[in-house]
């Protein structure tokens, strides 16, 4: 494959990520916005139970229309770096999360926003790169 093939085909399959993870980040932000903000429970908690269930749709969304599944792993060894490569995920945004509001003083929800966006370059190329790459 070439550089220019290679380009389009990487730069397609961003695109149909952003697709993807704007459907898990809209349902992620629901639940943080339905139990943090509206119910009251504590912003951290919610945004890791948000976070892992929105992971877990977005996995499954991936193999369906991203990424090729068994290519590099077996499906259990794919699942392990699958929940690996979230947990860093997860670790990055509870800290840009944390420091937004309690170092920063930004608001709850936009503090979630950007935190959520913070990681989505972190989880395309560490899945894209590592776990579904055929090399």
């Amino acid at each position: 494959m070439n550089f220019k093939k290679l380009r389009q085909h990487v730069n397609l399959d961003i695109l149909r990520y952003a697709c993807v993870g704007g459907v898990c980040t809209i349902f992620d932000l629901s639940v943080f916005a339905f139990f943090a903000k509206y119910l009251g429970y504590n912003y951290i908690l919610v945004s890791s139970a948000g976070f892992a269930i929105a992971t877990f749709f977005n996995y499954v969304l991936c193999i369906r229309f991203i990424f090729e599944s068994g290519v590099r792993f077996t499906k259990y060894a794919e699942i392990s770096s699958i929940f690996i490569v979230s947990m860093l995920g997860l670790l990055f945004n509870q800290l840009a999360l944390f420091f937004c509001v309690e170092v920063f003083g930004v608001e709850m929800f936009l503090s979630k926003v950007f935190a959520t966006g913070a990681v989505f370059l972190w989880n395309y190329f560490s899945r894209s790169a590592y776990v579904f790459s055929q090399s």
